[in-house]
């Protein structure tokens, strides 16, 4: 009989490393189960200069490198393998992955979210450091003084071009009808600003270039005429999709699938004893150091249910 864990951590990007940092410094000798990404969404990303503490920036893979070493000095044990399904309805919390069922007294769920991409020639190939993104706030500072593309025309992408004309020279935004999704005073934002185009009843068709973006190419959604633009970066601003598909049954979520609060912190659940932090809670921020910090909440918070429990 497989002995009931402490807590298991479900995810293993920063929401999931941070709390199996503390975990194991709390000596819950926490269980990690990686996913089918181990790292995250951040082992894609070249070069991060928004994680404090790196004045010159660090390499998205070596960060959470460092994080997953950190997390095993103190205690916590790593499982390659992925969730497919959870069974919260008793004390002693169930996680089954394959033909394996894991049982422990708490869970932390950190599974995190996936950009919805385009998947248009080029958009892999220049993807990570290399002129595709989809987050401005992390990478608009590289693309300073140079041309861009923002793909979308809800209020994310509005958001996203908005904050990326402070630095670009200009910004293009594409959107597949003939007007934006976004709230009227996110639309006029970007309408009346001057630094930014909108190019409408278009969609994205290829991203093309050498080493790194030098243009894309769009589709008239009206006539069908393909046209280019010179552009050194193309940004994805159609929404993310919360990794929490194993949890549907077990726990309460939105409309699009984000795990929903339930009690009095903002990494609670409704039943007790589960914690969720980081993306696949989070569908506003969803920043490496605010994931880092629900990690951190939801681990000091399952260690006082472990605690209390007793």
């Amino acid at each position: 009989m497989r002995a009931i864990e402490n807590i298991i951590i479900v995810g293993s990007g920063c929401a999931g490393l941070t709390a199996a940092i503390y975990c194991a410094r709390a000596s819950l000798a926490p269980l990690v189960i990686e996913g089918s990404q181990p790292g995250g969404q951040l082992t894609t990303t070249s070069e991060i200069e928004n994680f404090p503490g790196f004045v010159g920036g660090i390499n998205g893979f070596e960060l959470m490198d460092n994080m997953r070493k950190q997390a095993g000095h103190f205690g916590a044990r790593f499982l390659s393998d992925s969730a497919i399904s959870a069974d919260f309805s008793g004390d002693v919390k169930k996680i089954i992955c394959g033909s394996s069922t894991f049982e422990a007294w708490a869970v932390i769920v950190a599974t995190g979210a996936a950009p919805r991409m385009m998947n248009v020639p080029g958009e892999r190939e220049f993807f990570g450091g290399r002129g595709v993104s989809v987050c401005a706030t992390c990478d608009a500072p590289f693309f300073r003084k140079k041309i861009v593309a923002v793909i979308g025309g809800g209020d994310s992408a509005c958001e996203e071009a908005s904050f990326l004309a402070k630095f670009c020279e200009h910004v293009f935004v594409i959107h597949r009808r003939n007007e934006l999704r976004a709230s009227k005073i996110m639309a006029d934002r970007i309408l009346n600003n001057p630094k930014i185009s909108v190019l409408w009843n278009s969609v994205l068709h290829e991203i093309f270039g050498d080493e790194k973006v030098r243009g894309i190419k769009i589709k008239n959604v009206s006539d069908g005429a393909i046209s280019e633009i010179a552009c050194n970066g193309v940004f994805l601003a159609i929404g993310h999709v919360p990794n929490t598909a194993p949890f549907k049954s077990a726990l309460a979520m939105d409309e699009f699938g984000y795990i929903m609060g339930g009690g009095q912190s903002l990494v609670e659940t409704a039943i007790g004893g589960v914690f969720a932090a980081g993306d696949c809670a989070d569908k506003k921020f969803r920043q490496a150091i605010t994931a880092a910090a629900m990690g951190c909440m939801a681990a000091i918070s399952a260690e006082r249910f472990l605690s209390d429990r007793v």
